[in-house]
This record gives structure tokens, sequence and C-alpha cells, in this order.
């Protein structure tokens, strides 16, 4: 998962035409951690692009697209947000079932 280094690099992953993955996390969160440790698995069942945005390097774009809670899973399909999961408490089966109902 590419990590984005840039406010212009988001924007232009989130402008395609296809869907793409962003997870806000941060360094500090063991939610974050906990995540980490099987999302890798989950990324090679969908066939989406993603990229990871450390929340407190991005506030901005924290506060613009409501990630109130970290790790939050957003989707985003010609520069908008299509969906979103606030994955702090979510298994990786949870996981796996919302990114079913998002339109790849």
């Amino acid at each position: 998962m590419k990590a984005i280094e840039s406010v212009e690099e988001f924007q232009k992953v989130i402008s395609g035409p296809k869907t793409v993955i962003i997870k806000f996390e941060t360094t500090w969160c063991p939610d974050c951690k906990r995540l980490n440790m099987y999302v890798d698995d989950i990324v090679k069942d969908f066939k989406f692009e993603w990229f990871s945005a450390d929340r407190d390097k991005f506030p901005d774009l924290g506060k613009d697209y409501q990630v109130l809670g970290i790790p939050s899973l957003l989707a985003f399909k010609n520069g908008k947000k299509t969906a979103h999961l606030r994955a702090d408490d979510q298994s990786p089966e949870e996981i796996r079932d919302y990114l079913k109902t998002i339109d790849a």
C-alpha cells in the first residue's frame, strides 16, 4: 500500500475513474496497528487501488472528509467520496463485507 506524500498526490489519486481506497491512519494509533496486521490479506482480495494517508500529516483532509476516527477506510471515485468505514472496531470479515458493497 503506497503512502500519500502530499495533498496534490491525494487529489490526483482520488480523481481517477477507478475506485481507490484510502486508509487514514496515524503512527501512534493502536487500532491502526491492529488493522495493519491483517489489511494486506484484505487488499489482495479486492481489485481496488489502495493508499494510506497519515491523518496527522494531513489534518485538513481528515476534516474535509469527516475522518473522525482512525483507522478509517474511504472509497473515492472521480474525485468524490463514495463510501466511508470507521474501522477501529471492525473485524476482518466486517471489513470484507463493507468492501463488497463498493462499486469497483
